[in-house]
Parts: structure tokens; C-alpha cells; sequence
């Protein structure tokens, strides 16, 4: 186990993840969210993006009170990545991470702000980072109040940045600065 608290647990990715995986890849509803409803993923896929042995991307199950709900993903932000965001101190301890919770049951509860604020716990105190980075649509209103909730705040709209549903979406950069 990565992380555990009260009722929310995070372990790395195992093999016997990608039927869940496929499950919530090619769900429509969650889709809309992460990935595009015009890109639902077959175990093939699924083979191909989450197990994909080069990546350094430190991969994750989210369940809740023992139940696998969602992904997560954190990574050190690459050079091409600080570049992009604009980030210029390359002594900067700055980390990305991605996110979805695959069963919309679990969706409206207060479960995204607590994965938020334990990941931010994670990564300054155990990763020792500076900042934190995602790039969520600008669309995407309610994963962005979460965040902002969580102590995260717009940093600069990154016009045209995400393929998304047949076109390309703007999104915001937005931070948690430590």
C-alpha cells in the first residue's frame, strides 16, 4: 500500500487491474471526463498505455473502504513539460499527476478532495516537491472546484492544449505551490 488514511487507500497497479481498467476506459459516462467518448480503450489498449514498461509514471488503484474506484498517476514533470508550463528553476521539485474515479457511484461524495488533499500530503511531505502541476479542460468545471478547493490555483490558460472528442481543448495549468 502507497498510501492509506480513514476510508481512502492507493497501491500501485497490478496485472489483475486492467479488467477494471478496461471497465472504466471504455465507460462513456467517465469518459467524457479522461480520455474522449470517441476513444474507448479494449484490453489491448489498456495493455498498451497503463503497462507500458518504459514509463516512469509511478501508477495507481484509488479504492475506497477497500473498493478499486479510480486511477491516479504522478510523475516528475519532464524537461518538454517545465518548458511548456513555463517553470524555469530546474532545482524546483515539481511533480504532475492525473486522475479519475472510473465508478460514478462514487462520484459527488467528497472522495476527489480527499484523494486531492492526501496526494498533496504525499508528494510534498514524502516527495519532498515544491509544486504540483495538472492540466485539466477549462470545461471540466467540477474536477476543477475541487482542485481549487485543495489549495490549487489557475496559473495560465494553455490555449488548444489537449486532444479531446475530435478536437483540440484548452486547459488551464494550474498549481499547488508548497
Amino acid at each position: 500500500m502507497l498510501i492509506s488514511n480513514s476510508h481512502l487507500s492507493i497501491r500501485a497497479l497490478r496485472m489483475e487491474d486492467k479488467d477494471i481498467l478496461v471497465k472504466w476506459m471504455s465507460n462513456p459516462t467517465v469518459l467524457q471526463y479522461y480520455q474522449g467518448r470517441d476513444e474507448p480503450l479494449d484490453m489491448e489498449k489498456v495493455t498498451e498505455i497503463f503497462y507500458d514498461p518504459d514509463t516512469e509514471d509511478v501508477q495507481c488503484i484509488i479504492e475506497y473502504e477497500g473498493v478499486p474506484i479510480g486511477y491516479i498517476q504522478y510523475y516528475l514533470l519532464d524537461e518538454e513539460s517545465r518548458q511548456a508550463y513555463g517553470y524555469q528553476d530546474a532545482d524546483e521539485i515539481i511533480y504532475g499527476m492525473d486522475q479519475f474515479i472510473g465508478e460514478p457511484e462514487y462520484w459527488n461524495r467528497g472522495i476527489g478532495t480527499l484523494l486531492i488533499q492526501t496526494m498533496i500530503t504525499f508528494l510534498t511531505q514524502q516527495k519532498q516537491a515544491h509544486r504540483i502541476a495538472m492540466d485539466p479542460q477549462t470545461w471540466n468545471t467540477r474536477a476543477l472546484h475541487c482542485y481549487e478547493k485543495c489549495g490549487f490555483q489557475k496559473v495560465k490558460l494553455l490555449q488548444k492544449h489537449e486532444w479531446h472528442e475530435g478536437q483540440y481543448r484548452d486547459c488551464w495549468l494550474i498549481e499547488y505551490k508548497r
